[in-house]
């Protein structure tokens, strides 16, 4: 959470330095048995956001888990322990463990709350989770900001156990790619996710907002009754997917990223690209890779990459795109393509060499192993031969 970003608020960033500092008092301070942390992302008062309560995303159950994480903020100062499963459970009148789980997924995924870091002691010993609870939906660029895993954990949650979360998580995730489709800077500003009947209506003139419509209907499956561990996705069976991305998986051939992005940047690329063909990809990474790189020759610092990432596939979408910082990067993963693929062919020659020239070349090297042995005095070993089959 250290980097730059030119559109992310300054509060937050404010945030983020808080955030380290609280990891590493805990680091030091953490109890023999591990907890989570909490920080509170608002105004201090005794009544609920009207819009928590407006928001036709959440469920009754859902907005009842958030009014019970704050009221946790109330017993403490700033700092505050996050309340176990059983506490959520027992103070929300909550019928099982599964039904908080979902409930703090599905708070996560539409950014209500933010799981911003895990907590290690020196030992590295798991000392809990560092969350925090916002008095409204983040933007994007916010919780990229303060969360490295919240473009993973929406992958992941597609295939939760609760079929809810599943269609939460699909729904932000089809609108942010109907933004990108429009040519939306979904980085840009403070687009949080629509919240209540006005803003899902009128979140776009394309439309899109239909995706999240789909949010508001009942779930048709209950809720499994089975013991999860402390931790929002801890009832998610799938593994994230080493592979680009679930959107690029007709890709061929693997695409080269920039080194500089990190986890979130790196999905969302994935999202920006679908939007253009396999073919226009690479060289559009490629034009990122070298604005990223001429920093180290002079030329300003490129803070927003997903803003810059985004002029390049709407440049390429109306046939403007021109390859120019991204040159010397083609050139040089090209020169490293071809001198693999020389090595390829030098391995595979020397396995479909003729037999007969790889025993003259076993009988040049055995001569000379016995004129050396010769010198020494050593007694020469003897090589059978075949006979020649031809």
């Amino acid at each position: 959470m250290d980097k730059s970003q030119a559109t992310v608020r300054p509060e937050v960033i404010a945030l983020g330095t808080l955030i380290e500092t609280t990891i590493e008092r805990a680091a030091v301070n953490v109890s023999a048995r591990p907890g989570a942390g909490m920080l509170f992302l608002g105004n201090r008062h005794m009544v609920f956001p009207v819009r928590v309560v407006q928001d036709s995303i959440l469920e009754p159950v859902d907005k009842l888990v958030w009014m019970t994480i704050f009221l946790q903020t109330r017993a403490s100062s700033l700092h505050s322990a996050f309340p176990s499963y059983d506490c959520i459970q027992k103070t929300a009148n909550i019928g099982s463990k599964s039904t908080v789980a979902r409930s703090l997924a599905v708070l996560r995924a539409t950014r209500w709350l933010t799981l911003c870091a895990r907590i290690r002691a020196s030992s590295g010993r798991f000392g809990g989770n560092l969350y925090v609870l916002n008095d409204e939906p983040l933007s994007l660029v916010d919780v990229l900001h303060l969360d490295s895993g919240y473009m993973a954990f929406l992958h992941r949650a597609q295939q939760h156990n609760h079929a809810r979360v599943q269609r939460v998580a699909r729904g932000v995730l089809e609108t942010l790619d109907a933004d990108i489709r429009s040519g939306v800077d979904v980085c840009a500003g403070h687009r949080s996710v629509p919240c209540d009947e006005a803003t899902v209506k009128t979140f776009s003139s394309d439309g899109q907002g239909r995706n999240l419509q789909t949010l508001k209907q009942p779930s048709a499956l209950s809720d499994i009754a089975t013991d999860v561990s402390q931790h929002p996705e801890s009832s998610q069976p799938s593994r994230p997917k080493k592979k680009n991305d679930a959107i690029m998986e007709d890709e061929e051939v693997a695409l080269i990223y920039p080194k500089r992005l990190d986890k979130n940047q790196w999905a969302l690329t994935n999202r920006y690209l679908a939007s253009v063909l396999p073919e226009q990809r690479q060289p559009i990474l490629d034009e990122l890779d070298g604005r990223l790189r001429s920093v180290e020759k002079g030329m300003r610092p490129l803070y927003d990459e997903m803003s810059f990432l985004n002029s390049l596939c709407k440049a390429t979408r109306k046939g403007e795109f021109k390859l120019k910082l991204g040159a010397p990067v083609q050139a040089e993963r090209e020169a490293r393509e071809k001198v693999r693929t020389r090595g390829r062919q030098s391995r595979a020659g020397a396995l479909n060499s003729d037999p007969r020239d790889l025993r003259v070349q076993l009988e040049t090297g055995v001569g000379a192993l016995t004129r050396i042995r010769q010198s020494l005095g050593q007694p020469c070993r003897t090589v059978s031969r075949r006979p020649d089959k031809d």
